[in-house]
């Protein structure tokens, strides 16, 4: 069966007046919200009247403070259900986006950490291992060669030693 498209106009009027129903939804609502407040604080809090006496003001001040801590009480016990609730919420949202299999990961950030700090980091405290790698590696000493071949000296020696057969024979052997 074909399905015939809904005209603009029509579509449109149909919106506004699903936004017309749900703005009087919205205002009952708040107006309920209102007389329950008002409701709540006429139970709650009487009219205060203030006594003549030092002692039965006093009295009053002790009174009033016993409830105002009993409703920051209430206060932090709601604020700690808030957040418990929220994460579970939260933790719910990951286990749905877990199952679906779609998820962005996000971007890993750079960190500048040393190498002793990162083996603290994976092993914990327990496991105390420096690795200060530069005094870990091995010292070479340079051994300072002094060359023989190139003294300065009498150059007619040199020559004297190089004439003939074995001072050629010397010239290759030095060389090589």
């Amino acid at each position: 069966m074909l399905r015939k498209k809904m005209s603009t106009s029509r579509r449109n009027q149909l919106k506004s007046l699903l936004l017309q129903i749900g703005e009087a939804m919205l205002e009952e609502e708040e107006r309920e919200a209102e007389k329950e407040k008002m409701k709540y604080m006429e139970e709650s809090c009487q009219a205060l009247s203030v006594p003549g006496c030092m002692q039965e003001l006093q009295e009053l001040c002790r009174k009033l403070h016993k409830q105002i801590d009993l409703v920051d009480e209430e206060r932090y016990d709601m604020e700690l259900k808030v957040t418990k609730s929220n994460k579970e919420i939260n933790d719910l949202k990951l286990m749905v986006q877990d199952l679906k299999g779609k998820f962005k990961k996000p971007a890993l950030k750079k960190v500048r950490m040393s190498a002793d700090a990162m083996l603290a980091a994976l092993l914990g405290s327990k496991h105390k291992v420096s690795m200060d790698l530069r005094g870990n590696l091995k010292q070479v000493k340079k051994e300072v060669k002094e060359e023989v071949g190139k003294q300065t000296g009498d150059w007619r020696k040199n020559i004297k030693d190089k004439a003939g057969m074995d001072g050629r024979k010397k010239m290759f052997e030095t060389d090589a």
